[in-house]
């Protein structure tokens, strides 16, 4: 066997290896959607915030955000902020961390495994931030273009030992500590065990449209649109996420007990996919969206003056370069040097109360704990 073994392994290595085909994209002639002017009133005070906005580009490196400023005619909500960052995504397996191990650390504060969705290397149960801030009458929502059992939205409220765990992961729903959720979708649901259906209708009020009138009464709330009105902005999603955005942070605040507050995770799930397609036109449609999501958040928390909100993702995606641009053509164009993850840090834009505690280089984790430190310590 071992005299076998040692020539296959040589005539292996000699091998040519399959490069990864560069691809190239490009976007013309987009419209200019404009941004929010920030006013900055409460960036960077000392007081603790009330809320916390905490806002995930799945995918979304440097290169993407550029993309859409670019296309934008060199604007974004985004880019107008001032504090801001990096953010190391390593998971505990691995160096080029997943979604699922990227999503616990954001929502735990602790490493772990590829695919692991709230759990930790020996598949135990990690507290969430929605778990931890209840026993301070804190509530939570999650908004999320992708399944609401997609890796990140998940990590926010089930355990289980791998991303997919569909079934298991919607299960772990009803006994969670949300009180909104906005996501992918009414048919994904209704693919889901009837007992398991039936515990969450029991705990949220499920509507497939924010105008239902039962959504208006509700005490929590779940939003679960069609494949369609979730799916890609190429495919014919409109104003889905921004909408929901700011459903989601009305509903809170209307619904938070006298000075306690709330937490919201909203994630841009698309770029990502779009990015592992090498679909430069989706992913910086994409992008534009997401930043009129954060243009909903940014403008709250200039309403609001107690609110914390950060953007950031859980890794980069397509290894992404910007070839060319004209931005007062809205034109850009990039390339994909792959179709998979990588470890370059990503960007963290922090804006309200305590957004200096985000400037400079941090983990994904280190961002988690401080998150859950300005709520249980105020």
């Amino acid at each position: 066997m071992k005299r076998f073994f040692i020539p296959v392994l040589a005539l292996l290595a000699a091998l040519p290896l399959q490069a990864q085909e560069i691809v190239k994209g490009s976007i013309e002639n987009v419209p200019p959607q404009g941004s929010y002017q920030p006013t900055f009133k409460s960036d960077g005070a000392k007081k603790k915030p009330l809320n916390i906005i905490l806002m995930i580009g799945d995918g979304t490196g440097l290169a993407q955000i550029t993309s859409g400023y670019y296309a934008n005619g060199g604007e974004l909500t985004l880019t107008n902020l001032r504090h801001l960052g990096l953010v190391t995504t390593q998971s505990s397996s691995d160096f080029t961390t997943d979604s699922a191990a990227s999503g616990t650390a954001w929502a735990t504060g602790q490493k772990t495994y590829n695919y692991a969705v709230g759990v930790d290397e020996e598949k135990h149960p990690i507290p969430n931030i929605p778990e931890r801030i209840s026993e301070k009458g804190i509530i939570s929502g999650v908004v999320s273009t992708d399944l609401l059992d997609g890796a990140t939205p998940a990590s926010f409220f089930a355990h289980q030992p791998n991303r997919g765990m569909a079934r298991e992961i919607w299960a772990d729903l009803p006994g969670s500590r949300l009180s909104f959720f906005a996501a992918g979708d009414k048919e994904r649901f209704e693919s889901m065990p009837q007992e398991t259906r039936d515990a969450v209708q029991a705990r949220f009020t499920v509507v497939n449209r924010l105008d239902d009138p039962r959504a208006a009464a509700a005490d929590r709330l779940g939003y679960l649109p069609t494949k369609v009105e979730a799916g890609y902005i190429v495919d014919g999603r409109t104003d889905f996420l921004p909408v929901s955005t700011r459903c989601a942070i009305d509903f809170l605040k209307n619904h938070a007990a006298r000075k306690k507050g709330f937490f919201l995770m909203v994630e841009g799930a698309r770029i990502d996919k779009a990015a592992h397609a090498n679909q430069f036109e989706s992913m910086v449609k994409e992008m534009l969206d997401f930043d009129k999501a954060i243009a909903e958040a940014i403008r709250f928390a200039d309403e609001d003056g107690n609110t914390l909100v950060l953007i950031s993702s859980d890794h980069e995606t397509g290894a992404l370069s910007i070839a060319d641009g004209a931005p007062e053509k809205g034109n850009v164009s990039g390339t994909f040097a792959a179709t998979w993850h990588t470890a370059i840090p990503v960007p963290i834009f922090a804006y309200g109360p305590h957004a200096q505690d985000f400037i400079g280089v941090q983990g994904n984790d280190q961002i988690a704990r401080r998150i859950l430190e300005l709520f249980l310590t105020r």
